[in-house]
């Protein structure tokens, strides 16, 4: 029996051809990995693996996990499979990295991130495609439409890795790293996945003063982070709500977890989100964080 030979497809932005799932350290734009970056196949590897002191390599290590197998089917089945809409398209098909300061901010290598962005995971047909967090769907362009407004964005839509687009002084990330069936990981892929989103705010928090948790997945998955990046969690649990706001600090600094509803389109065609209420949300942690308005 022969290989079958991948099919290879134009990114469209760049017109470089790529397989799906895209190889890492193949050109793909903001790729954080290279051909010899580790892979972790296991829980244990992925605990291990998440004990690098450099955001950097944190992000290249996140971006080639394979440690959950029924999400590692499911990705790379959609990157192959396609939705019709995208069938010319490569597919990323890989775990999505935390994405802004200090790796690929609108400051360069070493800005200072001072407000962290916390989903709950990859869409498929989004960040699994586009290789960006909150990236190629209508909640991704309804979330930096608002940043941009505030000032947090450098550009007003994000289609896809390689079109100029950067957070100003901040950073965005899933609490699980691959787009899940039906958009829910199980509790053994969250605890699996965990220790990436808690080095990577431990490695932050000097810095680190706001986190946005966005729908009440967000904000449990945020503060279940945050205790596991050693910050100092309240009990009874902080409710989550719409604006809602909770303090936590470690090592005698301050942070504050605001909520904001998911700008899923359930909130945003029945009006339980309006631009208006995301942009309140976003300009107030913009403020709490220290970043300079437009």
């Amino acid at each position: 029996m022969t290989d079958v030979e991948p099919v290879l497809l134009p990114h469209p932005l760049t017109g470089a051809a790529y397989p799906s799932p895209v190889p890492p350290g193949t050109g793909w734009p903001d790729d954080p990995a290279a051909t010899d970056t580790p892979v972790a196949r296991t829980a244990a590897a992925v605990r291990s693996l998440a004990g690098t002191d450099d955001v950097a390599e944190l992000d290249a290590r996140v971006s080639v996990c394979s440690a959950c197998p029924r999400l590692v089917r499911w990705r790379e089945d959609v990157a192959r499979d396609k939705r019709a809409s995208f069938h010319d398209q490569p597919y990323w098909g890989r775990p999505i990295a935390g994405w802004g300061a200090p790796t690929t901010g609108a400051g360069g290598p070493g800005e200072e991130p001072r407000l962290v962005i916390v989903g709950l995971a990859p869409a498929a047909n989004g960040g699994n495609r586009t290789g960006r967090v909150f990236t190629g769907d209508s909640s991704g362009d309804w979330l930096f439409a608002s940043l941009h407004r505030v000032g947090l964005a450098t550009q007003e839509r994000s289609e896809h890795a390689g079109d100029g687009q950067r957070l100003v002084g901040s950073r965005m990330v899933a609490t699980v790293r691959c787009a899940p069936p039906a958009n829910k990981p199980t509790v053994t892929e969250r605890d699996t996945c965990a220790p990436w989103i808690n080095r990577e705010l431990e490695l932050l928090a000097p810095t680190l003063r706001v986190v946005v948790a966005l729908g009440a997945y967000g904000w449990d998955g945020a503060l279940r982070a945050l205790a596991g990046a050693g910050y100092a969690v309240p009990r009874p649990k902080a409710r989550f709500g719409h604006a809602a706001q909770a303090v936590l600090a470690r090592d005698g600094h301050e942070l504050r977890l605001l909520g904001c509803y998911h700008p899923s389109q359930h909130n945003t065609f029945t009006g339980r989100l309006t631009p208006a209420m995301l942009d309140e949300v976003l300009a107030t942690a913009r403020d709490l964080a220290g970043i300079p308005a437009p």
